[in-house]
Formats: structure tokens, sequence, C-alpha cells
């Protein structure tokens, strides 16, 4: 955590309406420096549609959201005052639900590729920090295989590697562990805690109950598009006040 506190994202009043059905409603929220928060939810309560706003994947309808005390704009350039798409990519790194590799590209292309275009680094300086990040999801030995010869908790572990290529300031994981398998579950989780360990700065959209508890110091439970309940995991997944909390956590204890 940084000492003064200061948000490096901060969302006020976010409002996501597709047609006439409001998704989101007025959200704000802040993410400071080291921040781990854990976002829970029903289906249909717009956790993955505010994630996706936090990465301009999704235009908000209405309200504004910074990042380091700059507005987020849906254009590709950066202004004086705006983060353009291009800038905010290389900033905010997401990782979603299924995992969007490149089929055609192996571990190592699907890794470089950003750095490389969108980074203006060497094929050398791409290609060895690839292989560090390798490394570090536990996949020194995948380099060059392609996704189809690839486990679904391998693939999630190289789109993470993917996305921490580009040295991001803010990671944001889109219920990343719902598409596998159980007992590859794990495997994910684990390179999540350890970017924890480290320090990253993360947002996660999750049902892993459990994980959530463990790593994150906010957990935020949004429902019918609100934040519901707000507090560290103790208050808001172990000891709920709401007896809407209650009952959505109920059906993760059996």
């Amino acid at each position: 955590m940084n000492n003064d506190n200061t948000p490096v994202l901060t969302v006020n009043g976010l409002v996501k309406r597709y047609g006439a059905i409001e998704v989101l409603k007025s959200i704000d929220l802040d993410l400071v420096k080291g921040d781990i928060l854990g976002i829970i939810g029903p289906s249909g309560s717009g956790k993955s549609t505010l994630i996706r706003c936090l990465n301009m994947m999704e235009t908000p309808t209405e309200g504004t959201i910074k990042l380091q005390g700059k507005k987020l704009s849906d254009k590709f350039k950066s202004s004086k005052n705006e983060i353009g798409v291009g800038e905010l990519r290389r900033k905010v790194g997401m990782v979603f639900q299924h995992f969007n590799l490149y089929p055609h590209k192996t571990v190592l292309g699907n890794i470089t590729m950003g750095p490389k275009v969108v980074g203006k680094k060497s094929e050398q300086e791409a290609n060895e920090y690839a292989h560090d990040l390798l490394g570090q999801v536990g996949l020194s030995d995948k380099a060059d295989a392609y996704p189809s010869h690839l486990s679904g908790g391998q693939k999630q572990r190289v789109a993470i590697a993917r996305a921490l290529a580009m040295k991001p300031d803010i990671m944001l994981f889109d219920e990343v562990t719902s598409a596998l398998d159980p007992e590859l579950v794990g495997e994910v989780l684990q390179v999540i805690k350890k970017l924890a360990d480290e320090g990253m700065t993360m947002a996660l959209v999750t049902h892993e109950m459990a994980f959530a508890a463990e790593i994150a110091n906010r957990v935020i439970f949004l429902d019918g598009g609100v934040i519901a309940e707000s507090g560290t995991p103790d208050q808001g997944l172990i000891n709920p006040e709401s007896e809407r909390l209650k009952t959505f956590l109920s059906r993760f204890h059996g």
C-alpha cells in the first residue's frame, strides 16, 4: 500500500445501461495502490459489466472513472486530461473467464505480441521477459506449445502472463476460474496469490469465496447493479450484515 492512500483508480457515479435496462446504478469505488478488491454477487448483478468498464471494454453511460487522476476516455489516444484506450491497455491488464489466446500463435508468441506491437519492444527483450513470466507462472517448458495442446489451467496461466507482459499497474480478473475443471482451479489461484503477495493492485470478480477471503483486503457485494455491502473479508464474507448477503453466501457453504 502507498503511504498517502491516494487512490490509483476512482469510480464516481458509474451508470451502465443497455437500452432501458440499467445494469449498474451509480457505483462509487476507489482502489488504492496494493488493494486487492474482491467483487462478489449473484449472476446478473453487474459484476462483469463493472470490471469491463474499469478497462473501457464497456463505455459507461454516466459517471467518471479516473486512473492516477486522469479521466478514462473511449478514444484511442490520450490527451492532457484523459487516458485513452491505448495507454489504458498498458496500465490496466485484464484476464477473462475464457482465455482468448490466439490459436495460431505459440505460447511465446501470445505473450510477446503486446510488448512488441504496442510497447515497441525488441524481439529479444520481449522474448526474455516472456520466458521470465512463464517461469513465474510455472510454464517454462511450454514456450513453443500452441494453445490447443494446453489444459484449461495452463491456458489461463498463459493469459495471466500475457497480461503481465505489459507491466500493468493494475490487474483485473473476471471469473478466471469459472470455465476450468475443479482440479485445475488451484494452479490458477496460486498464480494470483503470488501476485497479491508481491503487492500487485487487483480487482477480481470471483465465486471462489474462500480464496477471496484469503487474499482480498476489501470485498464488495453487488446486487441488482448497486454495491449492497462493502467491507473487509471478515465483515463481508464471514460476518455479513444483510440477510441478502447471508442468503447468497449460504449457497457456498451447503
